[in-house]
């Protein structure tokens, strides 16, 4: 009789971890396809000198030259839970035209669409700020 018991537990216990792994691989998968989706991140770069403005548009994680400039996003993101969205993005920049080894990237951070002096690109020629991050 308790050989039975311990039996039925063993199959109700085999039954759980079964369960439990299949839902693992299950959201496993999701999150796979979500991230397969492809990001479109929009910066607008205002030329100070000749007052153009003009908009990039690269992937995520694709680095893409402007000029003497070397932009990268690592991390772009929507908000949520607001009414009026709040995009952040994680940019890199470099200015191929400075030879110090020291100082890699001229801008290295956070960057949010409705305050970009929050975390401000300070450059004497271009000024950036986000525009847009979209799922495609």
């Amino acid at each position: 009789m308790q050989q039975k018991k311990n039996i039925n537990l063993g199959i109700i216990k085999s039954l759980i971890v079964l369960i439990l792994l299949i839902n693992i691989n299950f959201s496993h998968a999701q999150e796979i396809s979500n991230n397969s989706n492809s990001i479109i991140v929009e910066i607008n770069i205002l030329d100070k000198v000749s007052s153009k403005n003009t908009i990039l548009k690269l992937n995520l994680g694709e680095e893409k030259k402007f000029q003497n400039l070397t932009i990268k996003v690592l991390k772009c993101e929507n908000s949520k839970f607001d009414d009026d969205p709040e995009i952040t993005a994680y940019i890199q920049v470099k200015d191929m035209n400075i030879s110090d080894n020291e100082k890699v990237f001229i801008f290295n951070g956070w960057t949010f669409s409705s305050s970009p002096t929050l975390n401000p690109f300070d450059h004497p020629v271009y000024d950036l700020w986000l525009s847009s991050c979209k799922v495609i």
